[in-house]
């Protein structure tokens, strides 16, 4: 399987309407739609309405969307099959893979360990390497990084030249645990030169990957332990897991929407890139984290802010797109595309609303513009309300 999975803007994969609406933002406001939404009876005529339309057009073997507000589902809503040569029908309790929106769990993992005093906002690489890893060799061209650096996508570090073809294949079959694969990962990376100057933004998943293996060296524990202890178990998430659903639940399609077994090898990328996105989980769990994501308590304010905000004149936070305010939003909205190239998933959030939509469909080849048709639908109907 080819790794595609990615960060755009939720408007990449549509036509030019829907990039204005998105990107551009609402023209409507969202004033007194709050209201509105407390009568959920009457507002799920749009939503389901949005939802018909967004699957006709788009025609994935499944869509399904949820909108919160203040950590209350207004609308959720699910359609197509389980498997495109099934006639189970998807439910509104189904387990979805959520691709590179991973990134945001795990840089949230990174504030609950700077919150205990175990790393540090703007940790110079350097320090936190050895920290991590004493005596690892560290090439004189990362000293001015930061671990920051690479949640934001700025260090320098590009996947074409670790996150090959061949890695992914070789990930698959190798026998060692996988913070000792993740550490070799990082051996390499720092060994050699960075690819590229600091605070160029060029996406890749080595840079969480990258993370990951630090906080395992910090911690002494797997990301995938950590991330159970210390986001899944205290936010409630107990639907949430890594891999491709196993069980009664959807299956991801790959090319010509043929189904892939949960269980086969290629259901999802390699396992050593879980930080970088491979988790799964059904969406009233997912409500659960964007809430926390907009709510002081689990974490700090300040360590929000910080998730949430990118630095002046760039787009991307820390495991966000920050594309700016819009007026739907009431200020700040961010968002994530994330997908395995079998399965898609999208999600907005207007943090000063606490308004979060999340859309996604178990096929990529039209599940990219499924679920960006579906956001733009819920921000629609939730303006117009």
């Amino acid at each position: 399987m080819q790794n595609t999975d990615q960060a755009r803007t939720v408007a990449a994969s549509v036509g030019p309407d829907r990039r204005v609406f998105l990107v551009a933002g609402a023209s409507a406001s969202m004033t007194g739609v709050m209201p509105a939404f407390a009568r959920a009876q009457a507002a799920a005529s749009p939503f389901e309405a949005g939802l018909e339309r967004a699957f006709e057009a788009a025609k994935p073997v499944a869509l399904a969307g949820r909108v919160w507000k203040d950590g209350q589902t207004l609308w959720q809503g699910a359609k197509g099959l389980r498997r495109a040569d099934g006639e189970a029908a998807v439910t509104q309790d189904d387990r979805w893979h959520l691709g590179s929106n991973g990134k945001a769990m795990t840089a949230a993992l990174w504030a609950r360990l700077v919150e205990q005093g175990k790393a540090a906002w703007d940790m110079p690489l350097p320090r936190a390497v050895e920290a991590a890893y004493p005596g690892m060799a560290i090439h004189a061209g990362w000293s001015d990084r930061s671990v920051d650096d690479f949640m934001r996508h700025r260090a320098g570090l590009y996947d074409d030249t670790y996150i090959t073809p061949l890695w992914l294949m070789a990930s698959r079959m190798k026998p060692q645990p996988l913070p000792v694969q993740r550490r070799e990962l990082v051996q390499a990376v720092l060994a050699a030169p960075p690819n590229g100057p600091r605070g160029t933004y060029t996406y890749g998943n080595a840079n969480y990957i990258l993370v990951g293996a630090l906080m395992e060296g910090l911690s002494g524990q797997p990301w995938e332990e950590l991330m159970r202890s210390e986001v899944f178990a205290p936010l409630g998430m107990v639907t949430a897991g890594c891999g491709a659903p196993q069980g009664e639940q959807p299956w991801g399609h790959g090319a010509q929407l043929k189904p892939v077994n949960p269980e086969s090898a290629g259901s999802d990328n390699p396992a050593v890139m879980g930080p970088a996105g491979t988790i799964h989980m059904g969406l009233a769990d997912y409500g659960r984290f964007l809430n926390a994501m907009m709510t002081a308590g689990w974490l700090s304010q300040d360590s929000l802010s910080r998730l949430l905000t990118p630095l002046d004149g760039e787009q991307y936070a820390l495991g966000w797109m920050a594309p700016g305010s819009r007026a739907w939003a009431g200020g700040p909205a961010v968002l994530h595309n994330g997908s395995n190239t079998m399965w898609f998933a999208t999600v907005v959030m207007a943090p000063a609303k606490k308004l979060a939509f999340v859309s996604v469909a178990n096929d990529a080849e039209h599940g990219g513009e499924a679920c960006s048709a579906l956001m733009s639908e819920m921000i629609s109907a939730a303006a117009a309300s």
